[in-house]
């Protein structure tokens, strides 16, 4: 049996979203909660989820701090930062409605995290004092195929929408507004990339522009400048906004989302991409002691550095619970995906 190492041939998928996609939306508008109340209270406990529809932000969790926050006036901020501006767009920074129900973290959370199990039964360890509060499963992932040591797929998508963006706020594309989406396949032969295999990309764009220059442009001035054309052949297949128009944004469509509403989470989506794997939480938008996100950017941590010093060609640090004692300790296995074997390598602790 073949595996992605030794298989002739294999392709894989990844996607990313531009900052005025709902989702993302949504995550920064917790991360600016979160960012907020660290600023005046370090030791601030946030749970901040938010979700979007069509005229509406919705911001709901669990949050103890002493820092005084607007939660409105952060939601408006941001989605003017973005650059939801007009009513047109799909919705507006100024005229949107933001509803705010937030509440003190549990008690039955609260004493997990302000006193871990172990301290409680005695332990006198200094790393026993604060507690998760939680469980989660993490990962941690890096590889040598791209220079942000991330799997192509996922590496291209990034680049894709991030150009999006730039086109955007620098006013070289006048016509495109906040909401875009990419999707890259890359066609692997034994664990390896060598070519593109489809390239998608869906921009919200104004009703003014014809779909013949969203199409040309798009692939002069996003895809030409980002994908490396030694990557690109005759049989790639590449899609400039498959669906037809795009000039009513995601977040106030007829539909929301064409299914769902915009929330917290789209992280767990496009952090790495598929090939990579990833755990169950959402990342961002908690404070220090949702160490569901520190424990994942430990391992990630752990895997960028020796990716990084070339001890391995692909780096899967596996799945840990939290409060796993063996990163603690500064040792973890990592799987070498280059072969079939494990080994150990030393972890410096200032990683996690």
């Amino acid at each position: 049996m073949s595996t992605f190492s030794t298989a002739a041939r294999s392709v894989f998928t990844s996607e990313s979203v531009t900052e005025g996609h709902p989702d993302k939306v949504c995550d920064q508008i917790s991360d600016s909660v979160l960012d907020a109340i660290l600023a005046q209270d370090p030791m601030g406990r946030v749970a901040c989820e938010t979700a979007a529809s069509k005229d509406l932000i919705v911001m709901i969790g669990e949050i103890t701090t002493t820092a005084s926050i607007d939660f409105e006036s952060i939601a408006r901020n941001t989605l003017q930062e973005i650059g939801y501006v007009d009513p047109t767009f799909g919705i507006d920074s100024s005229s949107c409605h933001v509803k705010v129900a937030i509440s003190e973290q549990s008690p039955e959370i609260s004493q997990g995290v302000g006193s871990a199990v172990e301290n409680r039964d005695g332990s006198q360890d200094p790393f026993d004092l604060t507690g998760a509060g939680d469980q989660g499963m993490m990962i941690g992932y890096a590889c040598n195929e791209t220079p942000e040591l991330m799997p192509m797929p996922i590496a291209l998508a990034h680049r894709l929408t991030r150009r999006l963006s730039e086109a955007r706020k620098s006013g070289e594309v006048p016509w495109l507004l906040p909401d875009g989406k990419s999707q890259v396949s890359v066609e692997y032969h034994e664990g390896k990339p060598v070519r593109v295999e489809a390239i998608v990309i869906s921009t919200q764009h104004l009703d003014s522009v014809s779909n013949a220059e969203i199409e040309q442009t798009v692939l002069e001035q996003v895809i030409n400048s980002v994908v490396p054309a030694d990557m690109i052949d005759e049989d790639t297949k590449i899609y400039v906004n498959p669906s037809g128009r795009f000039a009513l944004g995601e977040a106030g469509g007829d539909e929301v989302l064409g299914h769902v509403p915009g929330h917290v989470g789209r992280g767990t989506v496009d952090l790495r991409g598929v090939l990579a794997g990833e755990g169950a939480a959402a990342m961002g938008r908690r404070a220090a002691v949702g160490v569901d996100d520190d424990l994942a950017a430990g391992e990630a941590g752990i895997a960028v550095r020796t990716a990084d010093h070339e001890l391995a060609g692909r780096v899967h640090v596996p799945d840990r619970a939290l409060g796993d004692p063996a990163l603690r300790q500064g040792l973890q296995d990592v799987g070498l995906h280059d072969g079939a074997h494990v080994r150990r390598i030393e972890v410096l602790v200032e990683v996690l």
